[in-house]
This record gives C-alpha cells, sequence and structure tokens, in this order.
C-alpha cells in the first residue's frame, strides 16, 4: 500500500499515480530553472522521472544555457504507444525562444524496450544538425523505458 502526505500532515492511502505525480512535484522543486547540470545521470534521473507518468510516447528538450544551467524542460511532441512526430523547425524554434546553448533529448518508450531503434538514431542526429546551424549544441538523447539509454555513452552522438 502506498500512503503520501496531505496538506495537514496526516499520512492517507495513495493511487500509484498520485505517488508519481507527488514526487515529480517535489524533484522539480529541487530540480528548476537554474539548476546546473554537472553529470548526464542528473538528467537522465530527472528525464525519467518526468516521463514515467506517459502511457504514450513523449519527446521532450530540456534547454541549456551555456554553463548547463537549466532554462526549460519543453515536451516537444505528443505521440501514440510506438511513436511520436518530431519536427526540426519547432525544435529550432524553442531554442530560438530560450536562447538555448545546448539541449538535451529524451523521449519514452512506453513498451519499455530502450534500445534506440534507426528511427530514433535518425531524428537525432536530423536534429544536430538542424540545431547546429544556429549554434546550439546537442548534449545527449536519453531513451527512456525499463532502463535508461544514453546517445552519448553508447557512442551515437
Amino acid at each position: 500500500m502506498l500512503y503520501i502526505q496531505d496538506s495537514n500532515g496526516l499520512f492517507i492511502q495513495a493511487a500509484e499515480d498520485d505517488v508519481i505525480g507527488e514526487a515529480i512535484t517535489i524533484y522539480n522543486r529541487y530540480f528548476c530553472k537554474g539548476t546546473t547540470l554537472t553529470r548526464p545521470a542528473e538528467a537522465a534521473d530527472y528525464l525519467k522521472l518526468k516521463l514515467a507518468q506517459y502511457d504514450y510516447e513523449v519527446f521532450v528538450g530540456l534547454f541549456l544555457n551555456n554553463r548547463h544551467q537549466i532554462i526549460s524542460c519543453d515536451e516537444l511532441s505528443h505521440g501514440t504507444l510506438d511513436a511520436a512526430s518530431v519536427h526540426a523547425r519547432e525544435v529550432v524554434k524553442a531554442a530560438l525562444l530560450h536562447n538555448a546553448a545546448a539541449v538535451v533529448f529524451a523521449h519514452n518508450h512506453p513498451s519499455g524496450a530502450s534500445e534506440p531503434s534507426q528511427s530514433d538514431k535518425n531524428i537525432t542526429d536530423r536534429l544536430k544538425a538542424a540545431l547546429a546551424l544556429i549554434d546550439v549544441r546537442v548534449l545527449d538523447h536519453f531513451v527512456i523505458g525499463e532502463s535508461v539509454v544514453s546517445f552519448a555513452e553508447q557512442g551515437l552522438m
């Protein structure tokens, strides 16, 4: 059984979704605008928690300044059970809007499979090329399933 603390300090029985929502709220307090990312694992942990709530594919961009401090984490695309359409022009627009120097991408695989697909590799290459034109570096792309796979750690960046 799962319990969370209500506004009066009492512990009440909670559904798993409520606990995940509460965890995201707490984590967002610590992992917010201005937080400096010093290790890829920090970004992976945050993005895994952020994407855990979805049962369909969601593609996010974590926009960073030149000191790798978080500017914003935007949901760039919502998809279906096994695909999310990501458009380079929308990603470039978001990077310019945030005046980002770098970005980390992530998306979930609701099936639980963590291995990047050929489609995942293709969109990462397209986004890297588009963002390079405006001097925004792509630092990593995480695929989040039962585990987290980093493109950078696999030599795919």
